[in-house]
């Protein structure tokens, strides 16, 4: 078994090796293990050990423990949410193609904030060697079974902050995707170093796949749910949201210590970093506005569907339509 990373050390972790999968937490011996069925649980285990002794040791922020706490409750939802829920389906879709386009063939994959695994295992299906990672136990717990129920290969689960990826060499993956993390750093500086940290995963010409969520949807938000409306009475709250994008909720089981971007903002970020922009988009394009009308045209009349898919994905990057997005999609290459 390979030696073990400074931070598993030090969390006082003690790693048995399982038969024919290598458990070791530096960075060129990840990825060289396929897990599947025995495989999964065993690396989970690891997992979930090794965030009890980061927590222990202080390894995690104050939005950290919000956005823990959220996650947890039900870590089945997100799983739901890309499947049925709203326009999940084709943020899905719209994703999927893009990563198809992007991706080569036999690429080294990250998956860093993949919660319950739907896009590592259609990663996993196309035989992309993936790495799914996160920092809620109770989603990767739920990845575990998604992955076995799937029936797919996958290198490695494990609990990693994007923050703080030191467990993988400097340009170890061909491809990262970063779908969720960016929703939860209110605080700049942990922003900042999540995309350095990106920036050196990511081998030079490989590609990121970053989500955010705009400003203007978590008070959009704020409209839609009734127990939240307190929060529209609060100027603090909104100036928050608008000046700063950081949206602290104390509605008690909703999302929380979230961070709402301005569309112009994240080209120049990954800029810094030495990415190179390739697209910036609205994950659903103009589908929350007709969402309900999409989801008819779904069930009952299935080719004018795919027509608007099509539709969808050709107006994705329009400008008009980025800061009302629910999510914006940014594609950068490495340089």
């Amino acid at each position: 078994m390979a030696a073990l990373d400074t931070k598993t050390a030090a969390a006082g972790i003690k790693v048995v090796p399982v038969a024919g999968i290598s458990l070791g937490g530096c960075a060129e011996a990840i990825g060289t293990s396929r897990l599947g069925g025995s495989g999964t649980v065993a690396i989970l285990g690891l997992a979930l050990a090794l965030f009890r002794g980061s927590e222990q040791n202080g390894y995690m922020s104050g939005s950290t423990e919000r956005v823990l706490g959220y996650y947890s409750l039900e870590p089945g939802k997100e799983w739901r949410r890309l499947a049925e829920l709203d326009t999940g389906p084709i943020e899905f879709e719209l994703t999927t193609r893009l990563l198809a386009r992007y991706v080569a063939p036999d690429s080294r994959v990250l998956d860093i904030g993949g919660g319950p695994g739907r896009y590592a295992i259609w990663l996993a299906e196309r035989r992309l060697r993936v790495t799914l990672a996160d920092i809620v136990p109770a989603l990767l717990a739920e990845a575990g079974r998604r992955i076995e129920e799937a029936g797919v290969q996958v290198d490695a689960i494990v609990e990693a902050d994007v923050c703080d990826l030191s467990r993988w060499a400097t340009g170890f993956f061909d491809a990262v995707l970063c779908l969720g993390p960016f929703y939860h750093l209110p605080e700049r500086e942990r922003r900042e170093q999540a995309a350095r940290e990106l920036a050196r995963v990511v081998r030079s010409g490989g590609v990121l796949f970053a989500a955010f969520m705009p400003r203007l949807g978590f008070l959009r938000r704020s409209i839609a749910v009734p127990d939240e409306w307190v929060h529209l009475r609060d100027p603090e709250f909104v100036r928050s949201v608008l000046d700063d994008g950081a949206f602290l909720n104390d509605s008690p089981g909703r999302f929380d210590a979230g961070y709402g971007a301005l569309p112009e903002e994240i080209v120049p970020f990954f800029d810094a970093v030495g990415f190179e922009a390739a697209q910036l988009l609205a994950a659903e394009s103009f589908a929350p506005a007709v969402s309900e009308e999409l989801a008819s045209m779904a069930r009952d009349d299935p080719e004018a569907f795919a027509a608007a898919l099509d539709i969808l994905e050709t107006t994705a990057a329009e400008s008009s339509i980025l800061g009302a997005a629910n999510h914006l999609l940014y594609i950068g290459r490495r340089s």
